[in-house]
């Protein structure tokens, strides 16, 4: 399978998530509008399933338009102009230029604009790419990472943020935090609705009066499950869109530099610094290169790490690398 085949399915794989979301978010409005709601002829009023949809619209849209500043600014990245001013040496001066050059000689290889440099205060090595889109673009990497790799690997780890922008990968990702949160958010409050206890005796009145109990009955079991698993099945889906956008942007960086060694040999030092990335808090970890909270689960494999992780193993994305570089090499 070529790189070209493997954009296309998963393409077509983020459309279903996507999709998976939308269904979540009407089932949980569809559930309360019936339970809380009915008519005594069984006719819902769309009062759940109109917030829930309007919430989660209103929550994508602010996203859209604002996701990226207030992640770097919940980073404290700083713009690399700015950081030029505050560097302590010329070493750091010159790192931070380089920085700026790479950063524009890959721009130039994606044939996306020139996306706004940013640098995140923390000693561990690390990068992300966030905006709503290549014209509205934003990199930022640590000082870690300015310090721990050579040109070439740091080359190859801006062309895997420049990879997340061109295909959009930053706008996909922003929205489905963005979703992650809305389904999180009516979840807890639809729980906390239900422990009021008001919807128990409509329910079985409801029932009665319908004869419908045991369909009634099973479809509140069904949905308080789904109230409950709600939060972990959309972190689900949100971690299977970020491990296959991972294998992509490593395909579509080592593509735009002919390069795959040079990311392969940042991702294995990124991989053998200890420690977590503390300026890059959990809502933001599934837009950087490598995990920054250092779970255990991104390193292992299986149907639970294939469940959790928001980034493949790095061992196998190493792996990838170094079989392209070598059938490159062949070529």
């Amino acid at each position: 399978m070529n790189l070209y085949e493997q954009q296309a399915i998963n393409r077509r794989r983020t459309i279903y998530v996507m999709v998976g979301f939308v269904a979540l978010l009407l089932f949980l409005g569809l559930g309360f509008d019936y339970l809380y709601f009915s008519s005594g002829a069984g006719t819902p009023v769309p009062v759940g399933t109109s917030i829930a949809l309007l919430y989660g619209s209103g929550s994508s849209a602010y996203s859209y338009f604002n996701g990226d500043r207030a992640v770097l600014r919940s980073a404290a990245a700083v713009p690399t102009e700015s950081a030029l001013g505050q560097a302590a040496n010329d070493e750091d001066r010159l790192r931070i230029r380089q920085y700026q050059n790479v950063v524009e000689e890959m721009a130039i290889a994606a044939g996306i604009p020139l996306p706004q440099a940013f640098i995140v205060p923390d000693s561990d090595p690390n990068a992300f790419a966030t905006g709503r889109d290549p014209e509205h673009a934003s990199i930022a990497v640590t000082r870690g990472l300015l310090s721990t790799l050579s040109r070439e690997q740091l080359q190859g780890v801006v062309a895997h943020e420049m990879a997340h922008i061109r295909n959009y990968d930053i706008r996909l990702m922003t929205m489905v935090a963005s979703l992650v949160g809305a389904i999180a958010l009516i979840s807890d409050w639809t729980m906390r609705a239900w422990g009021n206890g008001g919807s128990r005796g409509r329910t079985s009145s409801r029932g009665k009066k319908n004869g419908g109990g045991p369909l009634v009955l099973a479809l509140l079991v069904v949905w308080v499950i789904a109230i409950i698993l709600a939060p972990l099945v959309a972190r689900v889906l949100a971690t299977m869109v970020s491990r296959r956008r991972e294998y992509l942007a490593d395909a579509t960086g080592a593509e735009l530099t002919r390069n795959p060694l040079a990311l392969a040999e940042a991702l294995d030092r990124i991989e053998r610094e200890a420690g977590a990335t503390k300026s890059i808090h959990q809502g933001s970890a599934h837009l950087c290169v490598a995990d920054p909270l250092e779970r255990k689960v991104n390193q292992k494999e299986g149907w639970w790490a294939d469940l959790m992780a928001t980034h493949p193993p790095m061992s196998k994305r190493i792996a990838a690398l170094r079989a392209m570089a070598y059938q490159l090499a062949r070529q």
